[in-house]
């Protein structure tokens, strides 16, 4: 098979690239940015460019039997970036892969499209509620992917919780940095709420299901999510017991600290967005009985194979024992951590 990746130099779109070379597919990735490891053989070829520009689509797409739709925007982007690339993004490659008649297209949505969802374990069923500038982005994006979905493409969409693994930054590298340093960590209230996420490599392994599926299996919508985890405080404990210095968690009072943390990411103080804020009060986990069903698929990693594989990577790429600071443009960047850098002092 010659199959194009969009997004393939970001943390997902890469690990699709080695997994499907490695398989024996050839590859076509696009992106903005040149891969961040050497092109993994002659089955690869890499093109820098827009997933909004046709002109870069339609080499790309010029011979392929499928697309994987990786390319996307973070939370932390301007709205009218977010916008711009995740619905205006979308657009083009779906209208692009209709042109060249690609009969294959695994998008890949995001849970963020349930907002808040008070159903916990959330099914497929569940309606969009977006409740921010980057879920009312991805559900209008996916609304949209949905429309394309007819006897001349196979559009299997993929919804992952948060995924993590090596190469995984953003946020997540200030629990590592903390740990590392021999500093407690805070969690909101009592840190017992339950929040799933996912290991990269299982979602990889979903993503090439979908695409070796029959067309009247994988032309559905699934949630993709870990199997085993528990409560957030055991998550991020586990990172700091693996750091070695017998730091722990520590519970803040949540009402206030959320409020103060809502103050200063309207003053663009902390990277901490107003929907992660309210996510951490609740459980969050979704339904994967459809992927159970369905696909045949069981997710091989828990919540805390992923968090601890993310953090060993972490400690093996720090420059000069400390880890490099970023803008986080993308979630191979470990995020400034404004104001908040300053208050692991005081843990």
């Amino acid at each position: 098979m010659v199959i194009a990746v969009t997004g393939a130099a970001g943390m997902l779109g890469s690990q699709v690239v080695a997994r499907l070379t490695g398989d024996g597919a050839e590859v076509v990735g696009i992106d903005l940015r040149e891969p961040a490891a050497a092109a993994p053989g002659i089955s690869y070829r890499h093109l820098v460019g827009d997933v909004r520009d046709p002109a870069v689509l339609r080499i790309a797409f010029g011979r392929v039997d499928a697309v994987v739709h990786c390319a996307a925007a973070l939370p932390s982007y301007p709205a009218a970036q977010i916008r711009s690339i995740v619905v205006d993004g979308s657009r083009a490659v779906l209208d692009a892969a209709r042109a060249a008649g690609v009969p294959r297209l695994v998008y890949i949505s995001s849970t963020a499209v349930y907002g808040l969802p008070r159903q916990v374990p959330t099914p497929e069923d569940h309606p969009y509620a977006p409740v921010d500038t980057y879920s009312t982005a991805k559900a209008d994006a996916e609304r949209l992917a949905l429309g394309y979905r007819d006897a001349d493409l196979v559009l299997p969409v993929l919804r992952p919780k948060t995924f993590l693994g090596p190469g995984r930054m953003g946020l997540f590298s200030m629990l590592f940095q903390w740990a590392q340093e021999g500093r407690n960590f805070p969690v909101l209230g009592d840190g017992r709420v339950r929040i799933q996420m996912l290991h990269v490599a299982d979602l990889v392994d979903a993503i090439v299901t979908v695409l070796r599926a029959p067309a009247a299996v994988a032309n559905d919508t699934y949630n993709i999510g870990a199997a085993q985890f528990g409560t957030l405080r055991d998550d991020f404990q586990a990172v700091l017991d693996a750091a070695g210095h017998g730091r722990r968690v520590v519970s803040l009072p949540a009402r206030p600290t959320r409020a103060a943390l809502g103050l200063l990411e309207r003053a663009g103080l902390s990277p901490v967005y107003g929907r992660l804020l309210h996510k951490l009060m609740d459980d969050s986990y979704v339904d994967i009985g459809r992927a159970r069903r369905r696909l045949d698929f069981t997710p091989r990693h828990s919540n805390q194979d992923a968090v601890l594989e993310a953090f060993r990577w972490w400690q093996a790429h720090r420059t000069g024992g400390a880890a490099p600071t970023s803008s986080g443009r993308t979630s191979r960047d470990p995020w400034r951590q404004g104001v908040l850098a300053a208050a692991k002092f005081f843990f």
